[in-house]
């Protein structure tokens, strides 16, 4: 992998969370592959085999630390059911959204490797998302983002995404916004 691919990816997700954070959605999905897939696992404590943690009353030894594919997540989006969260934005009839969130992305620990396929490259990133709703309402994420970006002429488009929230519990009224 080129310096200038690694330059060009890192400026890539600068775009998109400046695209994010200035509710730019339809822009930000042109950025989407046809056959995205975008997940958003759910997270939650477990305790090794040996601990002698106890957590009311019971000992949690089992099960991964983040659900599955086919379980439940906070996410598990395409881009068609991507589209249509940004319509329903857009219908002004989005509760959750109305007044807007203002938000602040910001994208750190940039890792790329060469992925399966040529022209495709697996990228790791860490994001804080700072959401400010209302006139009191402020919310921080942080987490870690795993993405397949497809090269798509002289940019790029992210075909996957896995975001996995450092939280177990979300503070948030909701998690309205993209990640």
């Amino acid at each position: 992998m080129s310096p200038e691919d690694h330059r060009s990816i890192e400026l890539f997700l600068y775009l998109e969370a400046r695209l994010l954070d200035q509710r730019r959605y339809r822009d930000w999905l042109d950025l989407l592959a046809d056959d995205l897939q975008y997940w958003v696992p759910i997270r939650s404590t477990r305790f090794g085999n040996k601990s002698h943690a106890i957590t009311g009353g019971k000992v949690e030894l089992q099960g991964a630390e983040i659900t599955r594919r086919d379980e439940l997540a906070y996410m598990d989006d395409t881009k068609v059911t991507l589209r249509m969260r940004v319509e329903r934005l857009e219908t002004g009839t989005a509760w959750a959204e109305e007044p807007p969130s203002r938000t602040t992305h910001l994208i750190t620990n940039i890792e790329v490797e060469p992925a399966t396929n040529t022209g495709e490259f697996q990228v790791f990133s860490n994001f804080l998302m700072f959401r400010s709703r209302l006139e009191t309402e402020e919310d921080v994420v942080v987490g870690n983002r795993e993405d397949l970006l497809r090269r798509h002429g002289d940019g790029w488009l992210i075909a996957r995404r896995k975001v996995v929230l450092t939280h177990n519990v979300l503070s948030a009224k909701n998690l309205s916004t993209f990640l």
